[in-house]
């Protein structure tokens, strides 16, 4: 992971290798504590990545952007950190947490 350094930085998750519920948990970790408004890009080669990631953000409220073109070994993707994101389960990020 990369930090976001400022507006128009992305904060950069590697899931390079994972499969999607590896991927979630990295990715639900990573960006906790992200401010409202940050922009993620997400390197992933499970081909479920677009489907789950899109899921996951419609579940948790984050704003899915969706493919970013490029020419890298890894697919790209893109969202935008919720301000009222739901947060999910520690262990299961592909379910909402109990309040």
């Amino acid at each position: 992971m990369s930090g976001s350094d400022g507006p128009g930085i992305p904060l950069v998750v590697d899931g390079t290798g994972m499969l999607c519920g590896t991927l979630l948990l990295r990715l639900r970790k990573e960006i906790e504590g992200a401010p409202p408004g940050t922009l993620v890009r997400l390197w992933a080669t499970d081909p479920a990545a677009p489907l789950d990631l899109a899921a996951w953000c419609h579940l948790t409220g984050h704003t899915y952007l969706g493919p970013v073109p490029g020419d890298e070994p890894a697919a790209a993707y893109a969202f935008v950190v919720a301000e009222a994101a739901k947060r999910t389960e520690a262990a299961s990020p592909w379910r909402l947490g109990s309040v």
